[in-house]
């Protein structure tokens, strides 16, 4: 009984701790306002890049002690009959790098709250009957997406807005974390009319992702520039996956908070549907599965380690050039303490008149672009040329998005009740590996059936469909995360896992049977 009361003394000090960072947040911005209106414009700068490493400095220390205290409750936790097992520490890191690239429909508001809610009921049910169990670091903020970066600890973050609240075990009240009530303004959806705008955003955005990559193919292929190819490693792709990756780091990291604060289904479209389908892990696996088809395996590698290396360093270029680039409008706009995009609300879509309104636009600019690809691909049927493979791709395109959405949902959940390996994002393994599998049994077919309608019709799924139900942009950010965790292994683990995968069963699927039957 002695150690239950000393355990939640400990909760409630940590708790203390974190009330007086709010208090001494607040106190620090309300100084820095009184000076902006005192100072000169270039006094006003300086005060807030002061108050902003202030604050930075008052936040981590305070939460690294908060920390610590919960890495106390672990272990001085009296309900459990031994030791809590050191797997427990690595937890919530190995979920947090696994969701860094996409978590699909939990990333809705009303499943954050869903999740926020049952994670407060089944605690308060513990504590209701007694039993103590070890608080994870950060249990509380999980529901909400909210990390930080200790500067001790090289653990990287996913970009998620700051949440307003942060839910008490031992309260039913509410204590306010942010002093930015942004979202208080934003009303709750019904599920269903969420969920389909969501649908709309990244179907759109899908199409346009996959037109993007059309027109990069074209420009770096052999009609134009002439730097990539079916036939080297620089595979058609590659420019396609390396801007993918690259804008992954500004719309899928640095800005995703300010991107949400405008519309959360701007932000799932923007990383999930145009980077996704811009970039593709499928048609990388399967240029290499032709390469090696021909006998030329070492360029089957080296365009493995060249395009992972490639799509790796073009997300730390974008995450460092977007950091710039935020502290340029910071020092350009003495409104950026509130969010690049936070300032302005006229722009946030956050009344459920707006959200109609973006619907039925969504829905206008989706018909419209369907009714083009179905004219277009009429006409160019026939000819069989690359045209008519866009447009029908461009047609399938949304489907590959959604389901790759969907299978977004199952990373950081591990494998089964116990889940295990939270680490390896499952949702985009299997999108990725299913996606390669597909293609290369497709290939297979359009070499045995060697007929245009056929080519026309594989090459244009393959294209669109498969092309955008896996994704490079998703897995790299995965990737990049991983590397710059406590455990960096993890990382080129999970490459290899994907790539071996992919590449193993394609050969069974594709290149055994063109090596036994003969195909051309």
């Amino acid at each position: 009984m002695g150690c239950l009361i000393e355990t939640i003394y400990e909760i409630k000090n940590s708790y203390a701790i974190l009330r007086e960072t709010v208090r001494e947040s607040k106190e620090i911005e309300a100084a820095v306002e009184e000076e902006e209106e005192e100072d000169s414009e270039d006094s006003v700068f300086a005060v807030m890049d002061h108050k902003t490493n202030d604050l930075e400095e008052t936040r981590s220390g305070s939460f690294g002690r908060s920390s610590s205290a919960g890495s106390s409750l672990r272990r001085r936790s009296c309900g459990l009959p031994g030791p809590v097992p050191p797997q427990m520490d690595d937890d919530i890191e190995s979920e947090t790098v696994s969701q860094a690239g996409d978590i699909g429909d939990r990333a809705l508001h009303s499943n954050r709250i869903s999740e926020s809610s049952s994670f407060r009921l089944s605690f308060d049910n513990l504590l209701d009957n007694g039993v103590v169990v070890p608080i994870p670091e950060n249990s509380l903020l999980k529901p909400h997406e909210i990390w930080f970066r200790d500067a001790t600890a090289n653990t990287v973050s996913p970009a998620s807005p700051l949440p307003l609240e942060i839910i008490s075990p031992l309260s039913s009240d509410a204590m306010v974390y942010s002093a930015d009530k942004d979202e208080d303004n934003k009303k709750e959806l019904p599920w269903l009319v969420e969920y389909i705008s969501c649908l709309i955003h990244l179907a759109v955005l899908g199409i346009l992702g996959a037109l993007t990559r059309y027109l990069l193919q074209k420009l770096f292929g052999p009609g134009v520039a002439s730097l990539t190819s079916n036939q080297s490693i620089l595979y058609l792709d590659l420019p396609s996956n390396m801007a993918g990756s690259f804008l992954m780091g500004w719309w899928g990291v640095v800005f995703k908070g300010d991107i949400s604060s405008v519309s959360d289904q701007l932000a799932i479209g923007l990383t999930t549907g145009y980077l996704g389908s811009l970039t593709t892990f499928s048609g990388w696996n399967q240029k290499m599965l032709d390469l090696s088809v021909d006998g030329q395996w070492v360029f089957s590698v080296l365009g493995f380690l060249i395009g992972l290396f490639l799509a790796a360093y073009s997300i730390i270029f974008g995450v460092e050039t977007a950091k710039g680039f935020r502290w340029l409008l910071k020092r350009l706009n003495s409104g950026g303490k509130r969010g690049i995009l936070r300032s302005n609300g006229n722009w946030r879509v956050d009344s459920c008149k707006r959200h109609l309104a973006v619907m039925v636009v969504g829905m206008l600019i989706l018909g419209l672009l369907y009714s083009l690809c179905g004219i277009l691909e009429k006409r160019e049927f026939q000819s069989g040329s690359s045209e008519a493979q866009l447009w029908l791709g461009c047609m399938v395109a949304p489907l590959g998005v959604w389901i790759r959405w969907w299978l977004a949902r199952f990373n950081g959940r591990g494998l089964g009740k116990a889940g295990l390996f939270k680490w390896v994002p499952f949702g985009t393994l299997i999108a990725n590996v299913s996606a390669a599998s597909v293609m290369a049994g497709l290939s297979t077919l359009k070499k045995a059936v060697d007929s245009k309608n056929c080519d026309t019709i594989v090459t244009g799924i393959e294209f669109g469909f498969l092309g955008c139900l896996s994704t490079v942009s998703t897995f790299i950010a995965e990737f990049n995360a991983m590397r710059e965790s406590h455990h960096p292994w993890r990382a080129y683990a999970y490459a290899m896992l994907t790539i071996f995968l992919s590449f193993g069963l394609g050969t069974l699927i594709y290149s055994v049977p063109v090596w036994t039957k003969g195909y051309d």
